[in-house]
């Protein structure tokens, strides 16, 4: 696996061993930050990749201009190959990996009313195919309350699997599929947008 263009085109990047991670191939990737990049979403983002795996998008992430990356896997094999990555590619002090179960890391986080909260401009979440609809569902609403109105949620899932199921306050705002591979792009609804930046 490698990444396609920015600072670090054509890097090749550590991957975990086994089958266990799917990584996103080069066809769908160079459509998904074409997308991205007609947003406006990348150039300094703050960015979090969950079920990161080998970290393939968020490191293609910053090789177009995000600022920073956190990634989120439960799978040593998959953090030890982020962190070989980013020492690789010499970002290390940009980048953070949790080595946790993603709706355990996002709990954690502190409270969306306290100053220290993250808000991430960028969220890639590639969960495993077999993983329910409902946890996916249970993750978007854990991850609602760390965006902002100018947030894009980027769900990666087999384009046989429904729609995901949005919990209140998140819409899909645009679907495309790729043979095996769905993308859905999820944004806060427009009232809740408009809520938050009238409470700010």
């Amino acid at each position: 696996m490698r990444i396609i263009a920015g600072a670090h085109k054509g890097s090749r990047l550590v991957t975990p061993g086994g089958n266990a991670t799917r990584p996103t191939s080069d066809r769908v990737k160079e459509s998904l930050f074409s997308m991205l990049e007609g947003y406006g979403v990348l150039q300094a983002a703050n960015v979090l990749d969950l079920f990161a795996g080998s970290g393939g998008l968020g490191f293609e992430a910053m090789s177009r201009g995000a600022a920073q990356v956190v990634f989120v896997d439960s799978s040593l094999a998959s953090v030890r190959a982020i962190e070989a990555n980013a020492d690789k590619l010499g970002i290390g002090h940009s980048t953070a990996v949790s080595s946790a179960d993603v709706l355990q890391f996002l709990s954690n986080l502190p409270d969306p009313s306290e100053l220290e909260s993250r808000v991430f401009d960028l969220v890639f979440m590639d969960p495993p195919y077999p993983l329910g609809e409902d946890a996916v569902t249970q993750v978007l609403g854990r991850l609602r309350s760390h965006l902002d109105e100018e947030s894009i949620v980027v769900i990666e899932r087999s384009s046989r699997a429904p729609e995901p199921t949005m919990p209140g306050g998140l819409e899909v705002f645009r679907s495309k599929a790729f043979g095996e591979t769905a993308l859905h792009f999820v944004q806060l609804t427009v009232e809740d947008a408009v809520g938050d930046g009238a409470d700010s």
